[in-house]
């Protein structure tokens, strides 16, 4: 998927219908939208940013975004090109529970270890805690980012080691309607 080409070749959308879940036409859309907002074929974590403040503009998304941006761009070279932002954005609005589970359990592990420490719930959830300002109610037991991490930990952390493997995040995010819901609605974009 070359940074400037004003079309994706045939080759782009067989290998780009293999990995997503988008068919020719919704590619092609995409594509154009994508080349429309960022002609230099690459999306910076700038832009990104501002994209997260249109969406939430009661509260501060930056961290957030900045923590979505580095799972959206895989090959960690600080921009997101078309290839990445449509694989993710597949994965994200229609992959099954178990595919957004595991995209989910990336943006929480964020040294890459395959463990989320409480470290990272917790930088996670304060980001999502700024980025929503006060749009939501929340319950006594998580009316702050480390009481909601404290309740994930209870909920989640089978062995009692103090982080989660990914069996741990997936089997016990099935079991709490929160992240269930985070991952079963639109995040944002159109499908």
């Amino acid at each position: 998927m070359g940074k400037t080409q004003s079309k994706l070749t045939s080759s782009d959308i067989k290998e780009l219908m293999e990995c997503t879940y988008f068919d020719k036409r919704e590619l092609q859309q995409w594509y154009r939208d994508f080349m429309r907002d960022c002609p230099s074929g690459t999306l910076r974590k700038e832009e990104f940013q501002t994209i997260y403040q249109q969406f939430f503009p009661n509260g501060n998304p930056s961290k957030f975004a900045n923590f979505v941006f580095n799972v959206f761009d895989a090959n960690k070279d600080g921009h997101i090109t078309f290839k990445e932002f449509i694989t993710a954005l597949s994965v994200t609005s229609r992959g099954s529970l178990d595919e957004k589970l595991d995209w989910a359990f990336n943006l929480y592990d964020l040294d890459s270890d395959g463990f989320i420490t409480r470290h990272e719930m917790l930088d996670i959830v304060d980001a999502i805690y700024s980025m929503v300002g006060n749009m939501l109610e929340l319950p006594k037991d998580e009316d702050t980012p480390e009481k909601r991490v404290d309740k994930i930990f209870s909920q989640m952390d089978v062995d009692k080691d103090g982080r989660l493997s990914r069996d741990e995040f997936r089997e016990g995010a099935k079991c709490d309607s929160w992240i269930v819901q985070a991952l079963t609605v639109d995040p944002g974009l159109p499908q």
